[in-house]
């Protein structure tokens, strides 16, 4: 499972032309699995993430968590995170996970991201969206659960 953490002053997904989710003062999720993930990689990623010290104390310095700043989540299916290309020009996806188990597993992380009481909005599983995002910093984080397990 990889996680791409983006911390934004705001940013919201649409589906043919209609804002479907939204947030602002946190973070922008793209979530992929791939197709040796088992599900249990979600929670130790989501604790990761909630716990996470990238947002400004008031000395300037990354040292609260967005719980911490209780700010919002955007979270985006992404299978592309699994992308190959070392051959060729075109990109292989043979390492994501598998349709149908991939919806499951980000419908399980959706749902447990929401158990952390903060605001929390989501694209559309499988659809093709348009993600705008106000980055702040720019502060981005690859979170691998093969590094974080």
């Amino acid at each position: 499972m990889r996680v791409i953490v983006q911390r934004v002053k705001s940013a919201s997904v649409s589906v043919a032309g209609t804002v479907v989710g939204k947030c602002e003062n946190g973070l922008l999720l793209l979530v992929g699995f791939s197709n040796s993930d088992t599900g249990a990689e979600i929670t130790p990623l989501i604790n990761k993430i909630l716990n996470i010290r990238i947002f400004d104390d008031e000395n300037g310095k990354m040292n609260l968590s967005i719980q911490d700043v209780k700010g919002s989540i955007l979270s985006i299916s992404q299978f592309t995170l699994y992308a190959n290309c070392k051959n060729g020009r075109r990109p292989s996806f043979t390492e994501a996970c598998k349709y149908e188990i991939a919806e499951r597993y980000y419908a399980t992380f959706v749902n447990e991201l929401l158990k952390s009481g903060l605001k929390v909005e989501n694209g559309v599983f499988g659809a093709m969206m348009e993600i705008k995002a106000d980055l702040v910093g720019p502060t981005t984080i690859t979170l691998d659960s093969n590094e974080i397990i």
